[in-house]
């Protein structure tokens, strides 16, 4: 991995105008350090690797199959993407885990799946509220980084707060600072840990100056292209 620090776009099921917003986000792009990658809907794959060509913008899926091929309905695997230009892939997301059952054990496994195929997973973790309220948050997270041990190669964890996520609300810098330098203990700080909830263009920047902090994982604030492209900004100037 040649990069060490991320500025990622996490879509989820939401499909802006692809040609709008690699416009100015490839334009914020020039000069950039950090590696810029964009996660849009599996239907989107295919027109953003067109779209995105001859641009720094990296394509990431936003799940995988932890098998290569077979009988599972629905699921798309790491060849798939890596076909449709994928160099990346977001795994264990919170709402992966919540809507769909996924635990450590599986969430690790897609992430030794996929650096298997050599493309890089972006491996999410993070407490609940009512976890964080219980004073249990390390605990947490050293449950979910357990299973790392078993994983060979390069790739990003995503430090994602779910009470966070999506509700405007951000953790205190002391608590990202925390949670982040606890992680990298855990994985011998020889991971790129990056942060996500509620990530916009007036704090990225502050965020991304954080010590441990190795980046960012954007949600809503992605799916505009100015808004996007004000957070590469911002991490340029971190």
């Amino acid at each position: 991995m040649s990069h060490n620090s991320y500025i990622i776009a996490n879509w989820k099921m939401n499909t802006p105008s692809l040609a709008a917003w690699a416009q100015p986000v490839a334009l914020a792009c020039v000069g950039e350090a950090a590696e810029v990658v964009v996660c849009p809907p599996f239907t989107q794959l295919a027109a953003a690797q067109m779209v995105f060509t001859n641009t720094p913008i990296h394509l990431g899926g936003q799940d995988c199959h932890a098998e290569d091929s077979g009988a599972f309905t629905g699921d798309i695997s790491v060849p798939m993407l890596k076909r449709s230009g994928c160099s990346y892939v977001i795994v264990g997301h919170s709402e992966r885990r919540k809507y769909h059952g996924e635990g450590d054990d599986l969430v690790w496994r897609k992430a030794a799946t996929a650096l298997r195929h050599d493309v890089t997973p972006i491996v999410c973790v993070g407490e609940t509220l009512q976890q964080r309220e219980a004073g249990q948050t390390l605990d947490i997270l050293k449950e979910q980084l357990a299973s790392a041990v078993l994983v060979k190669g390069d790739y990003v964890v995503a430090y994602e707060p779910v009470w966070a996520i999506g509700t405007g609300v951000n953790a205190t810098d002391e608590a990202i600072v925390e949670a982040h330098q606890f992680i990298k203990k855990q994985l011998n700080n020889r991971v790129p840990v990056v942060y996500g909830g509620s990530v916009k263009p007036d704090n990225a920047g502050a965020i991304m100056q954080l010590d441990a902090v190795n980046g960012v994982l954007v949600g809503g604030a992605s799916l505009d292209g100015e808004s996007f492209a004000k957070i590469i900004v911002a991490g340029a100037r971190a």
